[in-house]
């Protein structure tokens, strides 16, 4: 089944400025993909059709089968969860919970409901704690997170992260990791855009990786890292590790921790 599809989508700004030159690619209900590239690329320009904030200059945009075109971003916003770059774009209560239930309470939930689900995707984001804190007064990390309870409690089908690593310290970021996890185990359908390669290889199954408003490799993490002429229009560089394995001389493209210690282990004299 697929969960989104972009049919040679072109989008220019009003100032004449063409952000997406026939981008075409399907995404499957449950897959786990990560767009990278440079600022400027159009990976927020292009994930923002899946939620109606955009529209194409030309070409398709589908979520669930159906074309965006003619939906309202309210109708959309009921099959796809979109976690901003920028969180305070998207914080407006007086207190944490009453921002985080204002997703749910849209779409029809009873209040107890709505408070449930927002308990429930606030203790995911590790925030139980401040769900009578005011948003604002939150560090930016913690604001982004609330931002991602916001998302997590609307249970959508598809759910787009925005630098969702951002900002983090190393407990956020495994925060938003388990969240990747999760979802990903519940079969929803996980688009993120990201400059942590580490986190893009260790969490995705597919990279896409966008230049100049076109897609220039789509694969798994080991393939398209190794496609290095493409990574360097792009101005991205490998995971860490994957970068290790290549100077050491290893054939192996271990694109996390576990796959560079299997690497080594089947490298060690017996």
């Amino acid at each position: 089944m697929t969960a989104v599809r972009f049919e040679n989508v072109r989008f220019r700004h009003p100032g004449g400025v063409e952000a997406l030159r026939g981008v075409s690619l399907t995404v499957a209900a449950g897959e786990r993909v990560a767009i990278i590239g440079q600022n400027g690329a159009g990976k927020t320009t292009l994930v923002r059709h899946l939620n109606g904030i955009l529209q194409p200059s030309s070409g398709r945009v589908l979520v669930g089968e159906r074309p965006t075109a003619g939906r309202s971003i309210s109708e959309l916003a009921a099959s796809v969860g979109y976690l901003f770059q920028n969180p305070d774009e998207q914080l407006f209560a007086s207190s944490v919970r009453i921002d985080v239930e204002f997703g749910p309470r849209n779409l029809g939930c009873t209040p107890a409901e709505a408070t449930a689900r927002a308990d429930e995707a606030l203790a995911a984001v590790g925030l139980s704690a401040q769900a009578q804190s005011h948003p604002l007064h939150l560090s930016l990390s913690e604001r982004k997170r609330v931002a991602l309870a916001g998302v997590l409690a609307m249970r959508t089908a598809v759910v787009v992260l925005d630098e969702p690593t951002t900002g983090q310290d190393a407990r956020g970021a495994d925060l938003v990791a388990a969240v990747v996890e999760t979802l990903a185990a519940s079969g929803r359908t996980v688009i993120a855009i990201t400059h942590d390669m580490d986190f893009a290889a260790e969490h995705f199954d597919r990279l896409i990786v966008m230049a100049a408003g076109e897609v220039t490799a789509d694969g798994r993490p080991a393939d398209v890292f190794g496609e290095a002429q493409v990574l360097e229009r792009a101005a991205v560089e490998p995971p860490q590790l994957f970068r290790l394995a290549q100077r050491l001389g290893w054939p192996q493209r271990p694109t996390g921790v576990q796959q560079f210690v299997d690497a080594f282990a089947a490298r060690a004299p017996r």
